[in-house]
């Protein structure tokens, strides 16, 4: 895993952790959470992926839906909002 995949995985596992990141060496310093493993680590970066898909599609989702309920396409928002 590069360094951005751990990072974001650890703050998608472990919101708030204290810790430090060089390279791909974790220094854990949360006092209240416990340092994760690799495996959850690499799961962690799998159900982050998700997550970020899942916001996405609904974020799609509720601007076509506004777009609809407008009676506008979407070049039409861009030209109304340039």
């Amino acid at each position: 895993m590069e360094h951005l995949q751990i990072l974001k995985s650890i703050q998608h596992i472990r919101p708030d952790a204290e810790f430090s990141l060089s390279g791909t060496d974790i220094t854990w310093l949360d006092k209240n959470q416990t340092e994760p493993t690799y495996a959850e680590i690499e799961a962690g970066w799998s159900a982050y992926q998700a997550a970020q898909e899942a916001e996405a599609e609904t974020k799609a989702a509720a601007k076509a839906a506004l777009l609809d309920r407008l009676g506008i396409t979407a070049d039409e928002a861009k030209l109304l909002l340039s």
